[in-house]
């Protein structure tokens, strides 16, 4: 397989999107309560930004409809996807609003909790920022919840998990 190279555009969007997906992302799905109740959307822009005071970010689209209501938001909750609920982060990707296929739980802040996640990070919202056709939404670690399991993965336009190492 050659080698390519370019400099990203608007005529390479492709081949820079291409590029990106050779980085494998874990999968979450990020709630909030609105006005209309309990909304989702399923996101691979997540990471750590400090460990003390502990911050996160994640990135929403501008483009989605659910944008504007996650940045507005005062408190959210990023879920980080086991590597069986693959059915459970689609089904958010879809329709941030129908939440029929998981039971109705809240964190102390009124946030949708999701069941069976590894990982839950509560956090209230510490700062906006432009990204380009995405907010970079940066979030304050409220409360953490973990369990030991395997992470729901996305590459290349594939979702999976890791193999076992000996």
């Amino acid at each position: 397989m050659s080698e390519t190279s370019f400099i990203p555009g608007p005529d390479s969007l492709r081949a820079y999107r291409d590029a990106l997906g050779c980085f494998g992302t874990g999968v979450t799905v990020v709630t909030t309560r609105t006005d209309r109740g309990p909304l989702a959307i399923t996101a691979n822009s997540f990471t750590s930004v400090s460990m003390d005071p502990p911050l996160l970010l994640w990135c929403p689209a501008r483009q989605s409809k659910r944008h504007d209501p996650f940045v507005a938001a005062s408190h959210f909750a990023i879920h980080v996807m086991a590597e069986d609920q693959l059915d459970m982060a689609m089904h958010f990707a879809r329709n941030g609003e129908d939440f029929s296929c998981v039971p109705q739980h809240q964190n102390d802040n009124g946030v949708p909790v999701l069941p069976n996640v590894i990982a839950r990070f509560d956090c209230r919202r510490h700062a906006c920022h432009d990204g380009g056709d995405h907010s970079i939404l940066v979030g304050a670690v409220l409360r953490t919840t973990s369990r030991p399991g395997k992470g729901l993965i996305f590459k290349r336009g594939q979702y999976g998990g890791f193999l076992e190492q000996s």
